[in-house]
């Protein structure tokens, strides 16, 4: 018997939607709001304008930033902490993949017993968590909508992979205003991201019909528009485009889930502290070549999304034109070539790789690969050739 499931959660999206935020807290009964803003977003109006629509609303908040770009298991426990402490009934990230990921975190705990070490894996939540509201901040990590969370895990040095569907927010509030205050260079990185998330959720081996139309949508925006967004931080259409093209891989992936990229990414952050969206555009082409003979006909496909023009191409030229096409999107917008060039190097690469095929997103991935094949990988992507 086949069956598929597909969640996603309420999504209000159009530029000043912000504005919603106040209603949304109070409509999930809220009384005393967990506000989770990173440091960067705090440098900007959106944490005030948003603190001022909760106040219309009569309601009260406490604001939390500290915790890092890639999210400790440690910090993690202090705003379980500053959540109990202030009798806090609902949770609203603003920000980007880490602000979320902190703040499902943080709501993990405060409702269920035990380190969030315990809820590594899928479907470790057993307990109801409060009402969980998210206004993401860029264009990429595609947590607003996702059953996804990821920390680091402080002692072993790896990003953990929380997978359950209690993480899909209750509401999830994208404003495209908020993109017009991204720098280039976070612009590039995550909306890189969101291209590794659509194509892998479009591979993998629980991908279906409906995931297929989201995915196969976010690479076409992404390749229409990721390039004019990276260019100006006031082109609003492409801002509203990669908007979009982020809540559209975030359903895809969250329902789909991913593939060796992702899990071979956690494996890399957590060692080099780095963000997921930047290894994942270094590492995308060269898992997609290592895939290809997996999934030859919808590589064609992500070409055709991605705007080539296969008519007179074979199906394996069509394959190839997908592969080309994603390295020329991450060079256009400045992606490193390799990651030697972030600073891996050679000597940790046969502990990642073991760890990699630990990780929860490789059990998806539409070719297995053994230890030796993630090692031929990843010293593919140290030295930035093409072939695996």
């Amino acid at each position: 018997m086949y069956i598929s499931k597909f969640v996603t959660p309420e999504i209000i999206f159009g530029t000043g939607s912000l504005n919603q935020v106040g209603e949304c807290c109070s409509r999930l009964g809220s009384s005393r709001v967990f506000l989770v803003a990173d440091p960067g977003v705090c440098r900007f109006k959106w944490v005030e304008i948003a603190l001022a629509y909760l106040e219309e609303a009569k309601l009260d908040y406490r604001l939390w930033s500290d915790f890092s770009a890639n999210p400790r298991d440690y910090e993690i426990e202090e705003g379980k902490k500053l959540y109990n402490k202030h009798s806090c009934d609902a949770v609203l990230a603003i920000g980007g993949g880490s602000a979320v990921d902190a703040a499902k975190a943080v709501a993990i705990l405060s409702t269920n017993k035990g380190q969030i070490h315990d809820f590594e894996g899928i479907d470790m939540i057993t307990e109801p968590l409060p009402p969980l509201i998210v206004v993401p901040s860029t264009a990429g990590s595609g947590a607003e909508v996702s059953q996804f969370a990821i920390i680091s895990d402080s002692k072993r040095k790896i990003k953990m992979t929380i997978i359950s569907k209690s993480l899909i927010p209750d509401i999830a509030v994208s404003d495209p205003l908020i993109l017009s205050t991204v720098n280039s260079n976070v612009t590039a990185h995550t909306g890189m991201e969101a291209l590794s998330h659509a194509i892998e959720a479009y591979l993998s081996l629980a991908a279906t019909d409906m995931t297929d139309i989201h995915a196969l949508h976010a690479i076409k925006l992404i390749s229409a528009s990721l390039r004019s967004s990276v260019a100006s931080q006031v082109d609003e259409a492409a801002k509203i485009a990669m908007g979009k093209a982020s809540l559209h891989a975030g359903i895809a992936f969250s329902n789909a889930v991913l593939g060796l990229t992702h899990a071979m990414t956690h494996q890399v952050g957590g060692l080099l502290d780095l963000p997921i969206g930047t290894i994942n555009a270094v590492l995308l082409p060269y898992v997609m070549r290592f895939n290809l003979i997996a999934c030859v006909e919808k590589y064609g496909c992500i070409a055709e999304a991605m705007g080539a023009q296969t008519d007179n191409l074979s199906t394996r030229e069509k394959a190839e034109k997908a592969i080309t096409m994603v390295r020329e999107l991450a060079r256009d917008v400045g992606i490193p070539s390799g990651l030697s060039e972030l600073g891996l190097s050679e000597e940790p690469i046969p502990k990642l790789s073991r760890n990699a095929m630990k990780d929860a997103c490789f059990i998806t991935n539409p070719r297995d690969a053994d230890e030796e094949d993630i090692i031929n990988i990843f010293r593919a992507a140290l030295e930035a050739r093409e072939g695996v």
